[in-house]
């Protein structure tokens, strides 16, 4: 009997890889007989998985059914899985917090002791810093999702950073988590532009629109178009500068949402940043640790490098060199 258990978690195990297996290839990896496979399909059939015989070439997969069965995972996948239920229940999807902490608790009762171990030394030298997440409604993000998936118009009720609200009609194309918020990244059909929208500010209005032709963002990539969007368009004051060093050394010193990096040649390159005020632009700048030659800004934003320039050689002045 044990011998028959075990048998049968190492075949659910194969087919869970994701691939349909022949049936001789089966009895060869379980170094058993053919008439034993077909028996032990059955078994797991009876327990609720469903395992399809697959036509032509006696093989077998497993697919979706209406329910889910136990799962086996190695040890990566467990620990894997663990710390994302961790993450989800401290996370910014609002209203899952109780699924993923009773998940988790059942995840960790029966984890061995050796990864069991594993995780709770992650846990314990794991710091959070930083402000909470925005929470978002989860449905929501499925709202949104779907809309994209089937390429429907959606339209929703938005407020502004400053408050302001208004209806929007999008033909949404992605939906994007970056720095623990959640976003939109959409064409604007009424201002006929992309859009970049916080899926918090966000209310869904049903039904949905009408189908519609996907279109290209201009940077092809729907990350390079955030990280655009986030570290220049969004901000009231905007600055272009020209870097004195390739793309590729620039890119390895800008963190996502910083500024976006456009090369020039092979030793120069374009920063675009944005920011609140003139001196915040300066420390954004500044940070990159790279020669720079301003290209445009706001007016303000020359004087502000100037007294940056002039604070920092007055604080050097008689210090030992």
């Amino acid at each position: 009997m044990l011998e028959t258990s075990a048998r049968l978690l190492k075949l659910l195990a194969l087919l869970q890889t994701h691939r349909e297996w022949a049936g001789a290839e089966l009895a060869e990896r379980l170094d058993v007989t053919g008439r034993t496979i077909r028996r032990d399909v059955e078994r797991l059939r009876d327990l609720g998985y469903p395992v399809h015989a697959t036509r032509g070439t006696a093989g077998y997969r497993l697919g979706a059914g209406a329910a889910l069965p136990p799962l086996l995972l190695d040890d990566e996948e467990a620990v894997a899985v663990t710390v994302s239920l961790r993450s989800a229940a401290d996370g910014s999807v609002g209203g899952i917090e109780e699924s993923a902490l009773r998940a988790l608790s059942k995840l960790e009762q029966v984890l061995p002791p050796r990864l069991r171990h594993r995780v709770a030394t992650l846990r314990a030298a794991t710091v959070r810093v930083g402000a909470p997440a925005a929470r978002v409604d989860p449905d929501t993000l499925m709202a949104i999702a779907e809309a994209c998936q089937r390429r429907e118009q959606l339209r929703f009720d938005y407020s502004s950073h400053g408050g302001a609200g208004s209806i929007r009609k999008t033909e949404p194309h992605s939906l994007v988590h970056f720095s623990r918020r959640w976003y939109l990244v959409a064409w604007d059909v009424d201002r006929g532009d992309w859009r970049t929208f916080r899926v918090d500010r966000m209310t869904p209005r049903v039904p949905t629109g009408p189908r519609f032709t996907p279109r290209e963002l201009p940077e092809g990539d729907v990350a390079a178009h955030l990280s655009r969007g986030l570290s220049q368009r969004a901000w009231p004051r905007q600055a272009t500068v020209l870097l004195h060093a390739s793309a590729e050394t620039a890119t390895a010193r800008v963190w996502p949402g910083m500024g976006v990096v456009e090369a020039v040649d092979d030793t120069t390159c374009h920063l675009h940043v944005g920011a609140e005020t003139p001196e915040a632009l300066v420390w954004v700048i500044t940070s990159v640790d790279l020669d720079f030659t301003l290209i445009s800004g706001p007016p303000e934003l020359a004087s502000a490098l100037e007294a940056q320039s002039i604070r920092c050689r007055r604080a050097v002045e008689g210090f030992p060199r």
